[in-house]
């Protein structure tokens, strides 16, 4: 198999990787045939995957501008995965010329191209770490080089909590994260689930397996586990719902009115809580 100039050395590029396989699902380039392979595999059992990843993206847009809009200029995006059009510092910067960003990945694929997307940008940041491990994304240097904990923050995490089984303790992870951050800051996040999902919830179950398989579970809450997530924020209107019924405005063109449209679109859930 050739190796892209694009792809680090050192990755296994024969292992399938959940961050690629979104990039696919969105129409990126940066994704290898294994990623390819397995993304096709899960829409085997829901074919409306792309269109739930083009939903988060356009919950994800309205939710930063969401932010600016309260006077929040700093994001810190964890599971940031690979950089595409309109991502985080684009819509942020586009609102606010002094919003500060910092992605956060573990992926080394993703970090090498946030690095090489962001090279020269102003107020922006890539930190190589888990989601698992919060104190590590905190003491990172670029964390402190780009973001001022002491003011508000806005918390992205977008399609990451279900990459992290029970095991993982994900609770006490964003618990670590919300008692770092400033009163004000913002916590946006997405999160898979069988509520919404318009097939039998063993036929879903099939594309579930495909990420078990290559050792990548996902793990699939119900509204009140997820819930869960934003002890210590104060939800904002209208709550925990579904990505297209968050504050949708029609913005995002093209993407929010397919979203609209399409009945997959309306699978998991989507939030924004402020820190008490």
């Amino acid at each position: 198999m050739e190796r892209p100039a694009w792809a680090p050395q050192g990755i296994d590029i024969s292992v399938p990787s959940v961050s690629r396989i979104y990039d696919y699902y969105l129409g990126g380039s940066h994704n290898f045939e294994v990623d390819r392979q397995a993304a096709r595999r899960a829409m085997e059992f829901m074919p409306g995957l792309p269109k739930i990843m083009q939903a988060n993206r356009a919950f994800m847009r309205r939710a930063v501008r969401y932010a600016v809009a309260q006077g929040i200029t700093q994001f810190l995006d964890i599971g940031s995965g690979i950089p595409t059009f309109g991502n985080v510092h684009e819509v942020a910067q586009a609102a606010s010329p002094e919003a500060r960003v910092v992605y956060v990945d573990h992926d080394p694929v993703a970090v090498a191209h946030s690095q090489a997307v962001l090279a020269g940008a102003e107020r922006t940041g890539v930190v190589a770490a888990d989601l698992r491990k919060p104190q590590e994304i905190l003491a990172a240097p670029e964390t402190g080089l780009v973001l001022d904990l002491n003011r508000p923050v806005a918390l992205l995490l977008v399609a990451v909590l279900h990459f992290l089984e029970d095991a993982d303790d994900p609770y006490t992870a964003v618990a670590e994260l919300r008692d770092a951050l400033a009163p004000g800051s913002l916590l946006v996040l997405t999160h898979a689930s069988y509520q919404g999902i318009p097939l039998p919830e063993e036929v879903a179950g099939g594309a579930v397996g495909v990420y078990r398989d290559i050792r990548n579970p996902l793990v699939m809450r119900d509204a009140e586990q997820i819930g869960r997530f934003f002890d210590g924020f104060g939800l904002i209107e209208p709550g925990l719902v579904s990505m297209p019924n968050w504050r949708p405005d029609g913005a995002d063109g093209p993407e929010d009115e397919a979203a609209d449209e399409d009945p997959y679109a309306f699978s998991g859930f989507a939030g924004v809580g402020r820190k008490t």
